[in-house]
């Protein structure tokens, strides 16, 4: 038995093709919506393109593909941070004092932020080989700590030459874009704008960005 006559496929008619852009059109926007979103909060806000506190990071950076090691030392990809809202810091594995107090700092802002604080993870970056200080088991409830390259941290964060990475922190959007800094030694009235900018941003993305991964 053989088969039947095949068939050319059929041409694709005008209307088809404009169907086909404007689904491709309608994705494109869908994808970006977030991002704008996002953006939207910090334009309208800060329509001359700076905060009062803090900078704005100037064009955003997006996340960085590549490994990082866990404080067990296993691999971990950088995407698995996407997700949700990060507030992240830049400090070396032996953990100062110093290092100590801006960690605690970091976590105690998270919980100002109340039934949004679900929505912000905390992220440790350690940009060298040095061991890990025991202080690496009392971080901040919901803190990522992760080795990285200095590289990496220079390159994703837009650390400008020269500059300490340790003297800010992060704040990241849950597509991976760095989009913001703030000093990461603050106090109340530090605290009292870095808690305006992040209600803001996180009352502008509520629709796209529940809590939880």
């Amino acid at each position: 038995m053989t088969d039947g006559p095949s068939h050319p496929a059929a041409k694709p008619t005008p209307a088809s093709q404009r169907l086909a852009r404007w689904k491709l059109l309608g994705m494109a926007l869908l994808l970006s919506l977030p991002v704008a979103i996002a953006y939207w909060a910090f334009s309208v806000l800060h329509p001359q393109g700076h905060l009062t506190y803090g900078a704005l990071i100037q064009p955003a950076r997006p996340l960085v593909d590549a490994l990082a090691q866990d404080a067990s030392g296993k691999p971990v990809a950088l995407s698995a941070l996407k997700g949700q809202w990060l507030m992240v810091s830049v400090r070396g594995g032996s953990c100062d004092a110093a290092c100590q107090q801006r960690l605690f700092l970091a976590g105690q802002f998270r919980e100002t932020l109340g039934k949004d604080k679900d929505r912000v993870d905390l992220v440790w970056l350690v940009n060298d080989n040095a061991a890990f200080a025991d202080s690496v088991q009392t971080r901040p409830q919901g803190t990522w700590v992760l080795r990285v390259a200095p590289e990496v941290v220079q390159h994703w964060l837009g650390v400008p030459p020269g500059s300490d990475p340790g003297e800010n922190l992060y704040v990241v959007d849950p597509l991976g874009n760095a989009m913001a800094r703030f000093p990461a030694q603050f106090d109340g009235a530090g605290a009292k704008q870095m808690r305006r900018v992040w209600e803001r941003l996180l009352r502008a993305s509520v629709a796209w960005d529940p809590p939880g991964r």
